[in-house]
């Protein structure tokens, strides 16, 4: 099977944890005997092109044109997408599946689809409307229906919990036939030095107590709400310190927070950290906290569990998911300092508690999360999709407009297949 797979990130360009989504599966897929293509963003000294690990990364770079905004910047990116796209479908001969992830891609994906009648997956990483609690503004709007379209035009969307499920069937009205949920994973050798969850061997100087967190500094993952925390836990645990690692547009924001509330010395940012030290600091912390106000999944708390760490996080979204109270991590209430200083502080004063969380919770991140795993369920969708589709008309919305009486044909034709006119009549 031949896979050519669209993505505005991948390592080493690293946005947010969609790059290291596509990188993971990418690998796995490979490992199911998959050849697997992707064509991500290049520039800052990438190799253009590299075969690594199975995985053929081709990168490009958008049109060399001033962007007045982020929405430009992207479609400029998309031509670039598209024009490689083309010529590499040319060459490879008898690609199976496209698979475009998230919005920043659908102009392209759409377009490869159409030109080559290649069935299109989707994956849903996170939705406008969810990570702003609404749509406030055109800019949104525009992303949110950019969104929709890219699952309209989808044969399969992906999304990542049942919480997303649940988003995209009500905001989008997607059928749920189309839907399919398959979490992410995590390679567990990745944060392991070979001693499982009790190898812990370097502690922090003075006795001081790590608490962590690494993210993207936006206001969703809810650092904010941390900082709210951390004087309730200094008073009761004053060798506590509190290490953020990340960078985002609100971290000024985060650093303005704590020097109001006098926490200079007890907050570290410690911007971006590579493997290797995001390793230590999940091994020398004692407790790894992920307070998102919006979570679509939580890779991070996984990577934590597998790291041997214990996990409080925001009882929301995939993380509720994720987590099982009391068993391989704690659960706070989203959004309230309190309750977040409460399950960080219990954690830290019950070395019992600790060790259990700590020992269950890499458990589930070795044997239930793998990225092999993953993998083998999405190829499954590629099954389904490639032999559903090949029974399919293949219609444009030009071809439509040309001829709407036609068009009404094949919708009520489909109608009883989808359940909702046109989902699948592409």
């Amino acid at each position: 099977m031949k896979v050519l797979m669209l993505s505005w990130e991948y390592p080493p360009k690293n946005v947010g944890g969609l790059a290291q989504h596509v990188y993971h599966l990418s690998k796995a897929l490979a490992k199911h005997g998959v050849e697997v293509h992707v064509i991500t963003v290049g520039g800052n000294d990438a190799i253009p092109y590299e075969d690594r690990e199975g995985v053929k990364v081709h990168r490009i770079s958008p049109y060399s044109l001033s962007s007045p905004d982020f929405r430009t910047w992207i479609l400029h990116l998309n031509f670039s997408l598209l024009e490689y796209g083309v010529t590499l479908v040319n060459s490879l001969k008898n690609v199976d599946v496209l698979h475009a992830h998230d919005w920043l891609v659908a102009h392209a994906g759409r377009a490869l689809k159409h030109s080559f009648q290649l069935p299109l997956v989707a994956t849903i990483h996170a939705t406008e409307y969810g990570r702003n609690n609404g749509l406030h503004n055109d800019n949104q709007r525009y992303i949110s229906d950019v969104e929709w379209w890219l699952t309209y035009e989808a044969w399969r969307v992906i999304v990542c919990s049942s919480y997303m499920e649940r988003e995209l069937g009500g905001f989008f009205q997607l059928p749920e036939d189309k839907i399919t949920v398959i979490p992410n994973g995590v390679n567990a050798e990745d944060f392991s030095t070979g001693l499982g969850p009790k190898r812990i061997k370097h502690s922090p100087p003075n006795g001081e107590k790590y608490i962590f967190f690494i993210g993207r500094l936006v206001r969703e993952k809810g650092v904010q709400v941390l900082l709210d925390a951390a004087p309730k836990i200094l008073g009761r645990f004053p060798e506590a310190r509190f290490i953020v690692a990340g960078t985002g547009p609100y971290e000024e924001h985060l650093r303005a927070r704590t020097r109001e509330r006098g926490l200079e010395h007890r907050v570290y940012f410690a911007g971006y950290v590579n493997d290797q030290i995001r390793n230590r600091l999940f091994q020398q912390s004692k407790v790894a906290v992920f307070p998102s106000l919006y979570e679509p999944f939580g890779i991070v708390a996984l990577e934590a569990m597998a790291a041997g760490t214990p996990v409080v996080v925001s009882d929301t979204g995939g993380l509720r998911e994720i987590v099982e109270h009391g068993v391989d991590g704690l659960k706070c209430y989203v959004g309230s300092p309190d309750s977040l200083a409460d399950n960080i502080m219990a954690v830290l004063g019950d070395p019992g508690l600790a060790e259990r969380i700590k020992e269950n919770g890499y458990e589930k991140a070795k044997n239930k999360y793998s990225w092999f795993a993953v993998a083998g369920k999405t190829l499954h969708i590629y099954e389904e999709v490639i032999r559903e589709s090949g029974r399919a008309d293949w219609h444009t919305d030009t071809w439509m407009a040309s001829d709407p009486i036609s068009a009404v044909y094949a919708k009520i034709k489909n109608l009883g297949r989808t359940g909702v006119f046109g989902q699948q009549v592409h």
